[in-house]
C-alpha cells in the first residue's frame, strides 16, 4: 500500500469520526438545522425514525463506523461510500448559504458547503480507488475471457483427437469381420 493511501485515508476519515462523534454525543443541537432535510427523507422512507434527532445519532453512527474503517484502511471504498451519502444530507442541512440573510453568515456558509463538496469529491475518489488492484467488473471480464478461450482450446483437442478415432472407426468399419 502507497505511503499517500497510508498517510491521506486517516486524514479524509479524523473529520467524518469527530462530526460523528458530536452528532453522536449531542444530536439535540444539531437537530434544528437538520429537520427541514429530514423530515421529506423520513416521510418517504418508512425504515427510517420518525424523530430527528434519532437520525442525526443514525447518521453520526454511519460517520464514526465508516470513518474508523476508511482510516485503518478495511473495506475502504465501501466506508468511503458510505460516509459520501451521510455528507450530502448533512452538507445540505447545515450549510444551506442560500438562506442565510447576513453576508458575511452568507460567506462562511458557502465556505463550508464548498469545503464538503470538496470532501465529497476525495470521498468519491477514494470509493473508487481499488489501491493498484484491478477492479471486480475487470477482473470479471477477463475471468470471462480466460473461459471462452479455455473452452475454444477443449474444443479445438477433442475435434483434434477425435479425428484419427474416427478414421480408424472408418477403417474398423471396411475390414471384413
Amino acid at each position: 500500500m502507497s505511503l499517500l493511501r497510508v498517510a491521506g485515508r486517516p486524514m479524509l476519515a479524523s473529520m467524518f469520526v469527530a462530526g460523528g462523534l458530536a452528532s453522536l454525543r449531542d444530536p439535540k443541537s444539531v437537530a434544528p438545522a437538520a429537520e427541514p432535510v429530514v423530515r421529506p427523507v423520513t416521510e418517504r422512507v418508512a425504515a427510517l425514525p420518525d424523530r430527528t434527532e434519532q437520525i442525526v445519532r443514525l447518521n453520526g453512527a454511519v460517520q464514526v463506523a465508516a470513518g474508523v474503517l476508511l482510516g485503518l484502511g478495511r473495506m475502504p471504498r465501501s466506508a468511503a461510500l458510505a460516509i459520501a451519502a451521510t455528507l450530502v444530507p448533512t452538507t445540505l442541512a447545515g450549510h444551506r448559504f442560500w438562506e442565510a440573510e447576513d453576508p458575511s453568515d452568507r460567506a462562511q456558509q458557502r465556505i463550508h458547503f464548498l469545503k464538503n463538496l470538496s470532501m465529497l469529491g476525495g470521498l468519491l475518489i477514494a470509493a473508487d480507488d481499488t489501491a493498484g488492484r484491478p477492479s471486480l467488473v475487470w477482473r470479471g471480464r477477463h475471468t470471462v475471457r480466460d473461459l471462452e478461450r479455455d473452452a475454444r482450446l477443449i474444443r479445438r483437442s477433442v475435434r483434434a483427437a477425435g479425428r484419427p478415432a474416427a478414421a480408424a472407426a472408418g477403417l474398423r468399419a471396411k475390414l471384413p469381420v
